[in-house]
């Protein structure tokens, strides 16, 4: 009787700390992940194609405004009877037949390059 009449005391002083509550704390389980990290991916955007290209071959017809080719930058130069647009696009500027020719095109440092020419006769 006198032993419990302490442990009661003794609780009162430190504070009401139950013997039941710190063995409860002291058992406490871990949880453990079931699944595993999966993580972040940063690099996982991609656009679509530009769909860049000749769209007509030479010798085939084409009319008034159609598309030739498209491209980025002027590679391939507009002659007779085509048109660039500000996207370099090559345009049909009258009916007619496709044509490709080679010629030398002179370039800003005084240079002459090839390059392939577009025409429409």
């Amino acid at each position: 009787m006198k032993s419990e009449a302490s442990d009661e005391v003794l609780r009162q002083e430190v504070g009401g700390v139950d013997s039941s509550a710190s063995k409860q704390a002291d058992c406490q389980e871990v949880k453990m992940s079931k699944v595993k990290a999966g993580g972040s991916s940063k690099n996982n955007r991609d656009s679509a194609g530009r769909r860049l290209g000749v769209k007509l071959f030479g010798g085939e017809p084409v009319k008034n405004g159609q598309i030739i080719i498209r491209q980025v930058g002027s590679n391939k130069r507009p002659g007779v009877g085509t048109f660039m647009s500000k996207d370099f696009t090559i345009h049909a500027a009258k009916d007619g037949i496709v044509q490709f020719n080679k010629r030398r095109f002179k370039l800003f440092s005084g240079k002459t390059a090839p390059r392939t020419e577009v025409t429409v006769k």
